[in-house]
């Protein structure tokens, strides 16, 4: 199949689409500044050491979280607080989530990605303005599109003058409280853009704990393996000291210890899928 026309620029250092794996990682939410640093800092010297570009995730706002009582961050301003520490501390570009229109320009200061969630990605305003803001472009693939139709999104944000974009492959919803990963959908993709994988909510389960979203994590290295031998560009995975304490989407995280040995694993089969894309 065709592959899309040249890597995409990632903060000012990395390249997504090239011959290095990017990672996206780090908590769900950015709950502290002691979590973000932590997990960040552990990670970037992970990355360090294997030859991965990092880039530091947390969100400022979970607002599709399955019930109002679930936690949803600590708000725009103290959020981006966090993570502008944890992006001067730690010295890598940062990638967080934005819900609506008006959050584009106001994220794109601190941040170097904008991630448009997978509800969101059909949304024509909300693309157009994190593309106006010159970002790098991250959009995840709703559970309901089937991933030929994400040449649209990526077109959105094309014609609005960026062509930094990427996409992401999640799963599609298999019945209720279930995902299911067609792998096919990245060869398809990588038609439009880089494909990052998102190996943590990939076995996530929507509202399958009454209320809040449960997740199958000992499914993820399986997902990871395959998603690396098909020559995916990078991979989004949310990690945290302790997940069972972590605030939202502990039940798919990675804990923070086995990153290391979940890390070489997956680099060791993408050094093998990439000969083959």
């Amino acid at each position: 199949m065709n592959r899309f026309d040249k890597p995409t620029q990632v903060g000012d250092n990395y390249k997504a689409g090239g011959d290095r794996m990017v990672l996206f990682a780090g908590p769900c939410a950015a709950e502290s500044h002691k979590i973000c640093l932590e997990t960040g800092a552990h990670v970037k010297e992970l990355c360090a050491e294997l030859g991965i570009d990092y880039v530091f995730k947390a969100s400022f706002d979970k607002a599709n979280r399955t019930s109002a009582g679930s936690y949803r961050g600590k708000g725009m301003e103290e959020g981006l607080e966090i993570l502008e520490t944890v992006k001067k501390a730690l010295d890598v570009p940062v990638v967080t989530d934005i819900h609506e229109s008006y959050q584009a320009a106001i994220a794109a200061d601190v941040v170097d990605v904008l991630q448009i969630p997978a509800f969101l990605c059909r949304q024509t305003d909300l693309l157009i303005a994190a593309a106006e803001t010159g970002k790098t472009i991250k959009i995840k693939r709703g559970q309901f599109m089937a991933p030929e139709d994400m040449k649209y999104a990526v077109d959105k944000v094309k014609e609005a003058g960026n062509d930094k974009v990427l996409l992401t492959e999640r799963g599609a919803s298999f019945g209720y409280h279930n995902l299911v990963v067609d792998m096919r959908s990245l060869p398809v993709m990588r038609q439009f853009a880089p494909v990052i994988f998102d190996v943590t909510h990939s076995v996530q389960q929507p509202g399958g704990m009454g209320g809040k979203s449960g997740g199958q994590r000992q499914f993820a290295p399986f997902l990871a393996r395959a998603a690396a031998g098909a020559g995916v560009d990078g991979f989004f995975i949310e990690t945290h000291p302790e997940p069972a304490k972590a605030l939202s989407d502990g039940p798919n995280m990675i804990p923070l210890n086995e990153m290391e040995e979940f890390l070489k694993m997956l680099l060791e089969v993408w050094a093998v899928g990439r000969k083959y894309v």
